[in-house]
């Protein structure tokens, strides 16, 4: 099928979604940073490969392509795990998952204990594997530092009632799901919400009245219409509206979209792309994952995005309308790398930005991710960094930009055997310091579901598939395509003592090491 990309990125319902306000560079001399605002936003499952500022040529995201413009942009960064909870307990534990307690999708929730929801059966509990309470996470550190703290989108750190749900964990105000597997649906039964200034003593549930009206699955299902990404965009809104210069604050803004289900409002930036892609392909849902079937999967999954796009465009709108765009951090990412579920075809719009793997995979396409920084007058614009960082230097990089000192002899728990952290700080990078930048001898990841390894060490990656050690040059072979273990086996040694080094085994996530 021939498209013409010119069009598609031409369109004049996408022309039509707010620009990302710029922000002149002061010529004055710059200043010092001095306790930065911070925003985080993460989004869920979108490829190195699906922005325009990344090579992507259908999709349009003049946003967050401005941000890149006038910010730095990552080609090297890194998630902490290719699936989702386990990359933000990297980001909010700041350990690698060869340390860390979440190592994977554990889930919590049961068919056996159900409630109803009109005649919707849900569950009576619902979330994740918590994040140990005897090891302290990056919102705790930085309230701690007298940060207000909020979280809008997905939580995945602990189910409803667990010692780790965002009211325990350093979190003022949060809004949206506790579960992931609740995220799979765009118009859910309930919402959760933990609102100190709403007088909440714990995270509750917020019925969806008008969407339990209407049935989960089927063509029913789209007669529902509150829909979460929105809802949970203009809680951020909402929260970022009420900060101001004299206090600092950390935002965390967890989107679910792009991932699964394809659904979302029939407007405008829908409308356009399923004009453009006027050959497109349907999918016929999945009950058990809450995938519904969808028709112009390709339309769907590009207005997903510039959606997002659109909303990341509304918050930089919001900081230059409170006046806090100049001292305000915000990093774009994603959480992993793309997914094929619910219908979603990541080889059409080559997802994976030519690199090889998915969600779910070491190899570079399920944890290479786009990461943006964006901070006027102390991130130099239109700068693009090569710096080979992952999600556990987050937690460090905040901490010394916060002024929040010696933070690992602060707060590594002494009575937690292994306890510590794993990151180095970013921040030198981020300010134009690169002399000053500390950098890993090696990256580390692992995943017990598909149980792979992975090891970086310069342009050397090691893969480990159920033991099985395959080793890649990125420099002449950045889509993992050739393995040459054969011919280095002094490197594949080398790369396994990391291994043996970094792993410390766990129960309840098993990796098979290399033989």
């Amino acid at each position: 099928m021939t498209i013409d990309k010119n069009l598609l990125l031409a369109s004049a319902e996408l022309a039509c979604m707010p620009a990302l306000l710029s922000a002149k560079p002061s010529k004055a001399r710059k200043a010092e940073p001095s306790r930065p605002n911070i925003l985080f936003i993460m989004c869920d499952d979108m490829g190195y490969g699906d922005l325009a500022c990344y090579g992507q040529p259908f999709i349009s995201t003049p946003n967050i392509d401005r941000m890149a413009r006038e910010g730095m942009r990552f080609t090297q960064a890194y998630a902490g795990s290719p699936v989702s909870a386990p990359s933000r307990a990297a980001l909010m534990t700041g350990q690698h998952s060869g340390h860390s307690h979440v190592r994977g999708n554990k889930e919590y929730w049961s068919y056996d204990k159900t409630v109803r929801y009109g005649d919707n059966v849900d569950f009576a509990v619902v979330g994740q594997e918590p994040y140990d309470p005897a090891h302290k996470i990056l919102p705790e550190m930085l309230k701690d530092r007298g940060y207000r703290t909020g979280l809008f989108g997905k939580w995945a750190g602990g189910y409803e009632g667990s010692p780790s749900t965002p009211d325990k964990r350093g979190i003022d105000e949060f809004y949206g799901y506790i579960c992931q597997f609740q995220a799979h649906l765009y118009y859910p039964n309930f919402l959760n919400r933990y609102s100190r200034s709403m007088g909440d003593t714990a995270v509750t549930r917020e019925v969806m009245t008008e969407n339990i009206k209407h049935p989960m699955f089927g063509p029913g299902y789209f007669k529902r219409t509150q829909y979460s990404a929105r809802i949970i965009h203009d809680k951020a809104l909402e929260w970022i509206g009420k900060q101001d210069a004299r206090h600092p604050f950390v935002g965390f803004l967890t989107y679910t979209l792009p991932h699964a289900e394809l659904a979302q409002p029939d407007d405008k930036i829908l409308e356009g792309y399923k004009k453009r892609f006027f050959v497109d392909k349907t999918w016929g849902g999945q009950e058990g994952s809450r995938y519904n079937a969808v028709e112009h999967t390709h339309a769907q999954f590009a207005g997903m995005i510039t959606r997002l796009d659109a909303y990341v465009g509304e918050i930089m709108a919001k900081l230059k309308e409170k006046g806090l765009d100049k001292n305000t951090l915000v990093i774009f990412t994603s959480d992993n790398g793309p997914h094929e579920e619910g219908g979603a075809d990541p080889a059409y719009f080559g997802r994976d930005g030519k690199l090889r793997g998915l969600k779910r995979q070491c190899y570079e396409g399920g944890i290479r991710v786009p990461f943006i920084a964006w901070w006027p007058g102390h991130v130099k614009a239109g700068t693009v960094s090569d710096l080979q960082f992952a999600f556990y230097d987050i937690m460090p990089t905040f901490c010394d930009l916060a002024g929040v000192k010696d933070f690992r002899k602060r707060y590594t728990n002494r009575a937690l055997p292994g306890d510590g952290f794993d990151g180095l700080s970013i921040a030198p990078t981020l300010l134009g310091d690169t002399t000053a930048q500390k950098r890993h001898d090696h990256l580390y990841w692992e995943f017990h579901e598909t149980d792979q390894i992975g090891v970086r060490r310069g342009d050397w990656k090691l893969v480990v598939v159920k033991g099985k050690p395959r080793l890649y040059d990125l420099a002449a072979d950045l889509h993992e395509d050739h393995d040459v273990a054969s011919k280095h086996p002094d490197i594949v040694g080398q790369l396994v003592d990391i291994i043996k080094k970094e792993h410390t085994d766990s129960p309840a996530f098993k990796v098979t090491l290399p033989y």
